[in-house]
């Protein structure tokens, strides 16, 4: 007997409408407001995530709701507040002229319908509202591009898990391609070491430029997680680029927590220990971000600038993320140009207008076909 439909679908879909081409960002998310009521089913989910905290389920939920989630929401919050702009969330705002960034270049290389949308892993917007949107907006294929250089279980495979729950939800999905990695590709780097110089320009140069990507348990690298080799390869890389040593620009591994051992060497051991051989100033840059937030702004310009102090150095001078310049939009743009060859919405020389045609004729063959049926 007919019931509640297993699948979601477009109610009333029109055949006439040109079918589109869309690209999702997703970055990881932000809470609503920088409050521990907000804070609190942000980390819930986050932290919630099988992919992010690999243990016995039963075990750490118990440890979550009954431990953390009473006691970190306002220490979060605390630290979400030092941060926290006019305009709300910077991970979020930038995230979003990110996009706007990436739709205007988009439109600008390729003629055809592209749209460009932005989801957040944890937090609003959410992959499924977002997917559901773009599909009634006609989207018929789809580019998914994580917001996150290097691969790892815990964030671009997070990603895929939030994608293919909603995929395998829909009556008709869109065709889809994802975008894994792109720790390595030239233009990303180039516009690192871009990055880098103008900040040496504006600001001067330190001792030191340390090169602090987010940590993950060491435990799951030896699982087979690719993201710290990957690390090693943006930097190494990036040293390239920029003619320096491994000593001149060594690397670390920020935001630990728990007791468990993490990938080394610890962001904030390093800066301690640059302060106490002597170090007065060095240069910080997190290339495992593409837009700044919390674990940059909050995590590595005020708290590892206050352990560089207290450990005897003078200024730890923070090089932002990418963000929104015109050196990340156009690597990002290249990146999605590459990895859509062969749609139709993103050859040079898509024509609308004969689409619209040849959509017509196949609607007057299939009109004529019913007739005769």
């Amino acid at each position: 007997m007919p019931g509640t439909p297993n699948y979601t679908g477009l109610a009333g879909h029109s055949h006439d409408t040109l079918p589109q081409a869309g690209v999702l960002l997703v970055n990881l998310g932000t809470p609503d407001a920088p409050t521990a009521a907000a804070v609190r089913p942000y980390l819930a989910q986050f932290l919630g995530d099988p992919r992010v905290i690999e243990y016995p389920r039963l075990l750490w939920m118990a440890i979550l709701h009954g431990v953390i989630l009473r006691v970190r929401p306002k220490r979060s919050a605390h630290a979400y507040a030092r941060i926290w702009t006019e305009q709300g969330s910077p991970l979020r705002v930038g995230s979003e002229a990110l996009a706007a960034a990436l739709q205007t270049e988009l439109g600008r290389r390729r003629p055809g319908p592209i749209r460009v949308a932005l989801a957040m892993r944890y937090g609003k917007p959410a992959v499924a509202d977002t997917i559901a949107q773009l599909q009634r907006e006609g989207v018929r294929r789809l580019l998914v591009l994580p917001l996150y250089p290097q691969y790892s279980a815990t964030s671009t495979g997070s990603v895929f898990d939030a994608v293919a729950d909603t995929i395998k939800g829909l009556r008709w999905p869109p065709e889809l391609r994802q975008i894994n990695d792109y720790h390595a590709e030239p233009a990303y780097i180039a516009a690192l070491a871009d990055s880098v110089r103008a900040h040496w320009e504006r600001n001067g140069r330190g001792e030191k430029l340390l090169m602090s990507f987010h940590g993950i348990p060491e435990r799951y690298l030896r699982n087979g997680d690719p993201y710290f080799c990957q690390c090693h390869a943006t930097a190494r890389l990036l040293r390239e680029a920029l003619g320096l040593s491994a000593d001149e620009a060594p690397m670390s591994f920020q935001s630990r927590v728990g007791r468990e051992r993490w990938l080394h060497p610890y962001t904030d051991e390093t800066v301690k220990a640059f302060g106490a051989q002597g170090i007065k100033r060095i240069d910080v840059i997190s290339p495992g971000f593409a837009v700044d937030c919390l674990e940059t702004l909050e995590e590595i310009a005020m708290q590892n600038g206050e352990f560089f102090r207290e450990a005897g150095g003078d200024t730890l001078s923070y090089i932002p993320c990418l963000n929104a310049t015109s050196t990340h939009v156009d690597a990002i743009a290249d990146l999605v140009l590459r990895h859509t060859q062969g749609w139709p919405e993103f050859a040079e020389d898509y024509d609308a207008a004969a689409a619209a045609v040849r959509l017509a004729e196949a609607r007057e063959r299939a009109r004529k076909a019913g007739a005769h049926a």
